[in-house]
């Protein structure tokens, strides 16, 4: 019988690069009557993994992504909008380059 000298890096390679999936109900009954449901699925895999299966949510999340925030918010062209705060402090522009 050979022994299994898979590294914990080895394994977390291989979990990341197919994906693993943990499901799970918890239900909290009294006296047969439900009261609560908890419904658990947890997906770890890497990122080219979770694209390749169409799971991308995470690039138009602002948490996640900081373009995405400034799309949100209007602020598209970021340079733009400080060239015209600074258009408006009279004599101020060439103080602060």
């Amino acid at each position: 019988m050979a022994a299994s000298s898979d590294s914990l890096a080895d394994i977390l390679e291989r979990v990341l690069d197919k994906g693993v999936v943990i499901a799970g109900d918890i239900g909290v009954s009294v006296v047969d009557v439900e009261l609560l449901t908890l419904r658990i699925r947890l997906f770890i895999a890497s990122a080219q993994t979770a694209r390749e299966m169409g799971m991308d949510w995470w690039t138009n999340d602002p948490f996640f992504s900081p373009n995405a925030v400034r799309e949100e918010l209007g602020e598209t062209d970021l340079a733009a909008r400080v060239a015209a705060l600074e258009a408006r402090v009279p004599g101020r522009r060439d103080a602060l380059r």
